[in-house]
């Protein structure tokens, strides 16, 4: 690969130097250039001469600094919080799980695992991270006239659509780079589980497979789908804003993905609304059986 187009960067950190063989050699073998080191320590000082790393796969149990050391170290730390951390271990019990998922663990990946589970998360990490950065590197345009409007409505029917509009509608917020990514996750989610009803499980095999997209815009063009829209609504007050994203699905039982569950924390996607919950939105509910939510930012 030429250096116009770099290989995506992932430091691996383990204490075992056979699992860092073998981790090095299949992202190696599927595009990336891969960084090693022996334990969290070490890796943090890595860092510092690596800047642009994309992925972290880190171990959760190491001498000197364990893996849960490590994780809280970066995300203290404004220049490394941003990269997604795949976090790997033989510690897979529900609360160790969950101590991960709330340290801010991207994805768990549980040993022994299969190897291409490994590089497909990898991929989705690098995917949703390098989707999150897009989206912020593009807020804040004409964000001065944005803010003069009391409301908006629109329909979207496509993913790049959901995306121009997450844009658009996020300066209309006081923290437009805060509300973003939170938009969109809600937008496609309208799109693929709503209106073309890919269950969760179709989701997992079609990420896995690396095809989610190609699935979406094959379904997409299916002549039923054409005039099938999903709808969404801005309203601003002095000391609110909310937004309303409605589509024409059988609705889905939301109430489990409000929060990232350790049920699901080695799935490769299925974060999208507990992170716009807890991090884009002040307050986010769902109404008519999963088809509406609402979404509310205080004006503060």
């Amino acid at each position: 690969m030429s250096d116009i187009f770099p290989r995506p960067k992932v430091l691996a950190v383990d204490d075992e130097a056979f699992n860092l063989d073998i981790i090095g050699e299949l992202l190696e073998d599927a595009g990336y250039e891969v960084f090693q080191s022996t334990d969290g320590e070490a890796a943090l000082c890595m860092l510092e001469d690596h800047l642009d790393i994309d992925v972290i796969v880190l171990d959760r149990m190491m001498p000197r600094m364990d893996g849960m050391t490590c994780l809280s170290r970066l995300k203290d730390d404004p220049r490394f919080a941003h990269i997604p951390v795949i976090m790997q271990t033989a510690a897979a019990s529900h609360e160790q799980v969950r101590q991960g998922i709330d340290g801010g663990v991207f994805y768990y990946l549980t040993k022994p695992y299969d190897e291409a589970v490994l590089v497909s998360l990898v991929r989705a990490a690098l995917a949703e991270g390098r989707q999150k950065a897009a989206l912020k590197a593009e807020v804040h345009q004409n964000k001065h006239i944005m803010g003069l409007m009391r409301g908006l409505q629109f329909r979207f029917r496509t993913l790049s659509e959901a995306r121009a509009l997450a844009i658009f509608i996020a300066n209309c917020f006081p923290t437009p780079e805060r509300v973003v990514y939170g938009l969109s996750e809600l937008m496609i989610n309208a799109i693929e589980h709503g209106n073309l009803s890919i269950s969760y499980a179709e989701k997992t095999n079609l990420v896995l497979n690396n095809c989610w997209q190609e699935e979406v815009e094959r379904r997409l063009s299916l002549p039923e789908q054409l005039e099938r829209y999903c709808e969404i609504s801005l309203e601003a007050a002095s000391d609110k804003m909310s937004v309303k994203i409605t589509d024409l699905g059988e609705g889905f039982d939301f109430e489990k993905f409000l929060d990232i569950s350790p049920e699901r924390a080695t799935d490769p996607h299925g974060r999208g609304i507990a992170t716009a919950r807890l991090i884009s939105f002040d307050t986010l509910s769902y109404s008519d059986s999963g088809r509406t939510v609402t979404c509310f930012v205080n004006n503060i």
